[in-house]
């Protein structure tokens, strides 16, 4: 109370004191803080606060996705004190919660939009609390193997039946309650079906005896199908094709299929796709390679304000993007997110005779800059955009006239400075083979860690500096080798060679990270497959300069078998106060005292993952760290070490700090070793997809595709 009074008198001798400030004000400011806080904690200060802190602004639509602190006891008290005035409530990968909780969604009796999607949820449960729900229009859940829609009670299905938005992940094969939702209008599923049984059996696609096989897709709107690898996820995706071939729906203005690997087109998806043709005007497109690549499907297909292309490992020529996709360079301002994602030959008139690492062709790049001027999202990764000597038409150059841009993904040889790589023999550093074989000893350049120095020394002219000081407001970066493959599986044994980078971005490294530290408003940054990083200088400006990164991933930086940029990384995490995920894929890292004493200065971190062939790390000093670091609910490595030393921090982390962290997931387990797939199936969703495995995801998805 002396504190208090303490405070209270110091503010108003200094003629500050917030609740001075106006309603409106103070309303912003709380809708900063968790719901949960604001219900059980705030409205308990004083009479004002108590009163704002039920307002509707802040109790319409409740948040707990991420909400690492919240635990069941917490929402029960929250859907007591607030529950009749929520709308929308997301629960997503809320996984921590037991499924009684969702038990006490039934008080929301005025709810609208229901996110559960990575929640424990059984048929039974789920029927209960939907038949207490009568103005449910928009529903996300899992469908875990022991669904069954039989034990879906009639008001359960009258609830679903006015369900227009519907997001439904599925870990086995069924169609979920997508028969009951007879007035869908957007659909997302994503398939996250194994194809082998725990016990080793082999899984059919097969849909349970007795489910009703009729979607009800007449007044839809939006299709999106995510597969993860495996053929059950394709065969069950084809029966909920199966339907939309009979009958396209006239109203259907997106469809989206993301399917990694071979998809194979079937009669049915070539019957689906020429009703579409002929029938619908379409604003976002997204198909799987083989229904694109060789057939003139895209010059058939009509399209009315499109807003999202995903043409991601297409073998699409840029003069077939040009003609049939942007009508000859016509105006497209509707387009605002773009995806090229390992399509190699899209900024090249065609792609008969042409080799992934030749030259691109300018003039089609600066066709695509000029009518899609107001893209805010372009990912250009996994491809060879190289290039020519020719003056003011380097890619950098014409990107930096995008100047709405918030995310954008490009591979590391399309950085590079042309007129600086001819000039310049190759340097000893550049020859250092990029594997594990004896180490060679070169001489190391210095740099200088001032940025005005840097920018001095050598890249005011650098095309990759001028466009970073153009895109002042980009968020999310991505810089990625073309050749770049993770050591962290997703279905299969962990992968132990990787491919050398290409021979145009050997150049890249310091200088170029150091021109990202630019970007003030940066929040998430990846960096792939840079291998002349010499002492990683470039991360200390970025550290320094760039105050709201939030996500930061780096792989397979510098030569392979030595980890030359530990010392920068040690500075920058020091200056990384709202730093939430940090990711890091090197071999023979060493997580050591240290890093985690670095690390600890990054006080609002979340989420760790560490992935290193051959890496180490110290026990003590992990604990240490778990200690001083208490937001901190993930903690994933895949190192080197042996099985039983792995295991036992393991035990060790969660007996230590699960009790007062209710959503702390550990997994820590030897990167090579057989039972690695087995233990990454049990990683919840949300992290898996997030962080652990490693991905591009700049215009992965249509913006705001859920909400």
């Amino acid at each position: 109370s002396q504190d208090i009074v303490s405070g209270e008198s110091e503010e108003e001798s200094n003629g500050v004191n917030l609740m001075e400030f106006s309603d409106e004000i103070l309303l912003h400011i709380l809708s900063y803080v968790p719901c949960t806080d604001l219900v059980l904690n705030v409205r308990r200060t004083c009479r004002k606060l108590a009163t704002l802190c039920l307002d509707k602004s802040l109790t319409h639509a409740v948040l707990l996705q991420k909400d690492y602190k919240v635990n069941k006891d917490k929402v029960k008290q929250l859907m007591r004190d607030i529950g009749k005035e929520i709308y929308q409530l997301n629960m997503a990968g809320c996984y921590w919660l037991p499924s009684s909780t969702i038990d006490h969604v039934t008080r929301c009796k005025n709810l609208v939009k229901l996110n559960l999607s990575g929640c424990h949820v059984t048929s039974l449960r789920l029927s209960k609390m939907l038949s207490t729900l009568q103005h449910l229009r928009s529903l996300a859940i899992d469908v875990n193997p022991g669904f069954d829609a039989s034990q879906l009670s009639s008001e359960c299905k009258a609830t679903l039946s006015r369900v227009s938005e519907l997001k439904q992940t599925l870990y086995t094969p069924s169609y979920g309650v997508v028969p009951c939702c007879t007035s869908l209008e957007k659909l997302l599923l994503y398939f996250e079906i194994l194809d082998r049984s725990r016990e080793g059996f082999m899984l059919s696609g097969q849909l349970m005896v007795g489910e009703s096989n009729v979607p009800h897709y007449q007044n839809l709107r939006v299709f999106y199908a995510r597969l993860a690898p495996g053929y059950v996820n394709q065969e069950v995706v084809r029966l909920y094709l199966a339907v939309l071939s009979d009958r396209t729906p006239e109203n259907l203005h997106a469809f989206l299929i993301s399917a990694p690997g071979s998809f194979a087109e079937t009669g049915a998806t070539k019957n689906l796709l020429d009703s579409m043709a002929r029938n619908v005007r379409l604003d976002a497109l997204q198909l799987p390679k083989a229904w694109i690549n060789g057939s003139g499907l895209l010059q058939h297909l009509k399209f009315n304000n499109p807003f999202y292309f995903s043409f991601s490992r297409c073998t699409l020529s840029g003069g077939h993007l040009i003609q049939r996709v942007i009508n000859g360079g016509k105006d497209l301002k509707s387009l605002t997110s773009l995806n090229l994602s390992g399509c190699v030959h899209c900024l090249a008139p065609e792609s008969l005779f042409r080799k992934a690492e030749d030259d691109i062709d300018s003039s089609i790049l600066e066709s695509l800059v000029v009518s899609c001027c107001n893209l805010k999202h372009l990912n250009l990764s996994a491809a060879h955009h190289h290039s020519s000597e020719s003056i003011g038409n380097h890619l950098c150059q014409l990107l930096s006239r995008l100047k709405h841009l918030l995310s954008l993904a490009l591979p590391v040889c399309s950085i590079t400075d042309v007129a600086a790589n001819v000039e310049k023999p190759p340097t000893a550093s550049n020859l250092v083979p990029q594997t594990f074989g004896r180490k060679v000893r070169i001489g190391i350049q210095t740099y200088p860690r001032n940025l005005a120095d840097q920018a001095n020394q050598k890249i005011e002219s650098s095309v990759f500096w001028a466009l970073m000081g153009s895109l002042r407001f980009l968020e999310t970066l991505e810089i990625i080798g073309s050749s770049f493959s993770s050591a962290m599986p997703r279905n299969e044994p962990a992968i132990r060679n990787s491919l050398p980078p290409c021979v145009r971005a050997q150049s890249v490294g310091d200088s170029e990270v150091a021109a990202i530290s630019q970007l003030t408003y940066l929040q998430s940054l990846t960096l792939a497959q840079l291998p002349n990083i010499l002492t990683g200088s470039g991360l200390i400006n970025i550290g320094l300069q760039c105050q709201h990164l939030r996500t930061l991933s780096l792989a397979n930086l510098g030569m392979m078998g030595k980890v030359v940029y530990m010392s920068a990384l040690m500075d920058m995490l020091k200056h990384c106060k709202c730093l939430r995920d940090l990711r890091l894929e090197q071999p023979y890292f060493c997580a050591g005292a240290q890093f985690f004493q670095a690390l600890s200065h990054c006080s609002s971190l979340q989420r760790l993952c560490i992935v290193s062939r051959s890496g180490t790390l110290q026990s003590d000093a992990v604990m240490s760290f778990m200690a001083n670091c208490l937001e901190v609910i993930m903690c994933h490595m895949f190192m080197g070490e042996s099985l039983t030393v792995c295991k036992n921090l393991q035990q060790s982390i969660v007996r230590s700090f699960q009790a007062d962290r209710p959503a702390l997931n550990v997994v820590i387990f030897p990167l090579l070793h057989e039972d690695l797939t087995e233990v990454i199936r049990d990683v919840p969703m949300r992290h898996l997809d997030e962080i652990t495995l490693f991905k591009s995801r700049v215009a992965e998805e249509p913006p705001n595709l859920w909400w």
